[in-house]
């Protein structure tokens, strides 16, 4: 967490200075939203592969159609209660379409995650970036 909030300002100053004109010939610039969901659960429990495949099929794909992409991640946060956790995780990554709606659908996938797995917080993270489909 340290390292974020020290290269934070840098990468701040970075999409300031992002345009159109940026990107190299054939890349156009995007928007990524990076999404990192804790799979620990009270009482040493945590969603399996199973929960995941389902809230996946249920509350991301019908708001993110168009493609995504998922990898096991492992970190580790402190929480409300100070406490360390080191917990497996899924790290989401959605290359944005520029559609108004989108910040809403974002919102409703954490929201939806934190409801249904008790959660206390699910980390997001959006930069702009050069890419090509």
């Amino acid at each position: 967490m340290r390292i974020l909030v020290l290269t934070a300002p840098f990468l701040l100053a970075g999409c300031a200075s992002f345009s159109p004109s940026s990107c190299p010939a054939g890349l156009q610039p995007m928007t990524t939203a990076d999404l990192y969901f804790g799979r620990a659960m009270a009482a040493d429990s945590s969603v399996s592969d199973a929960d995941w495949r389902r809230f996946l099929d249920e509350e991301v794909t019908p708001r993110f159609p168009r493609g995504l992409t998922v990898e096991n991640a492992s970190g580790q946060w402190n929480g409300a209660d100070g406490v360390l956790t080191r917990e497996a995780s899924k790290h989401l990554i959605i290359v944005l379409s520029g559609a108004p709606d989108e910040q809403t659908k974002l919102v409703a996938v954490r929201e939806a995650y934190k409801r249904r797995f008790h959660q206390e917080s699910v980390l997001i993270l959006e930069y702009r970036t050069c890419g090509s489909f």
